[in-house]
Parts: C-alpha cells; structure tokens; sequence
C-alpha cells in the first residue's frame, strides 16, 4: 500500500503538475495549540528540485501557516487525486518563509505566475520524506476551473486595503504566536 521515496523523482513531479489543489498542514509546539490545515490552489505550488518545493502565499484570514513555520519549522503538503487512479503524496519537511523583504524572494518569485494574486510570502520546504498512500477512500471529482472569487477581490481592494488587513489581522496566530511584522506586511506585493 505505502511506499516511501527518497527523493521527489520525474514520475511524482508529472503526477504533481497535473493536480489541481493541495494541503497545507502545521501545527505549534504547544499540546494545545490548534493544528492549522489549508487548502490551497491557482496553480500556487512548484518543485524546485528532488528535496524542494515552494508554495506562494498570496494571503488569508490567518496566518497560522507563517506562525508555525517560524516557531517549530514543520510542515507537511498533502495532495490527492481527484480524478483518474487513486493516489495520495505526502511531501513532509521543513518550512521557511520568505516575504518580499528578503533577498531571496525575487528569485524564487520568478518561478510563479503574479498577474492575478498578490504575494504575501512564499514558502519553501526542504522535504525530508516522500510518502505514498493508496487513495482508495478520496472520491472521484470532475475539475471545473479555479474559483476567480481571490483575483477579483484582489483586484477590486487593492493592494494598499490588503497591506493595511494584514497589518490589523496578521501580527498573531490564533494561539498568540508572532505572525507577521507591521514591516513584512508593508512589504506585501500586488499582482504584476
């Protein structure tokens, strides 16, 4: 049934780039911390390489995902097959945040598509483990398109309206971490 890959080779890469959407899951250190788990789509995630991939984070109601990863580091990307055979990855590693402070942003932000959503941050994660899983229980769903409800509303607000949301409503996850700085939130890049 399972099967675990060293790396993340050609075959799961084809099989990644035909998926529409994929999960996003970390939790706190604390026991009682909420575990934090996003669905995530818009053609938002890339491989980089056998041991990494990036996802871009063009923003939410929460910033649980950032909060995480800042504190413990650790991540896990789930994506399933809705149509054709059953099939499940798991890509568990370790996460970093990059905002459009940091110098290595432009460079890894060339790798994504930013004319319809602006970008928060982009997370990249050095996988540590590749896991395989049969799928038999996911049902099968026919892909219509993305939902254009982000690209609009984006669009519509402006970036200056999301940089003054995520100063008010990012600087904490729901547990009390540190979220983002007054600074990174500035720092937030509109569609280009």
């Amino acid at each position: 049934m399972g099967k675990i890959y060293a790396a993340i080779d050609d075959k799961i890469q084809k099989w990644v780039a035909k998926q529409h959407m994929f999960f996003v899951a970390t939790a706190p250190r604390s026991d009682d911390g909420m575990v934090n788990l996003s669905p995530k789509g818009h053609d938002t995630l890339r491989m980089l390489d056998n041991h990494t991939l990036a996802f871009m984070d063009y923003g939410g109601s929460g910033i649980e995902t950032i909060a995480h990863l800042r504190e413990n580091g650790r991540i896990v990307i789930m994506m399933c097959a809705f149509e054709g055979p059953p099939k499940i990855y798991r890509f568990h590693g370790r996460g970093t945040v990059i905002t459009p402070l940091d110098k290595e942003f432009e460079q890894l932000a060339m790798q994504f598509d930013r004319t319809a959503l602006g970008v928060r941050s982009i997370v990249r994660v050095d996988v540590q483990r590749v896991c395989e899983s049969c799928g038999f229980g996911v049902p099968l769903y026919d892909y219509n398109t993305q939902r254009d409800t982000s690209p609009e509303y984006i669009r519509k607000i402006g970036p200056e309206k999301i940089r003054g949301y995520l100063a008010q409503m990012n600087g904490q996850s729901i547990d009390g971490l540190p979220g983002m700085t007054e600074e990174e939130s500035g720092a937030y890049e509109g569609p280009v």
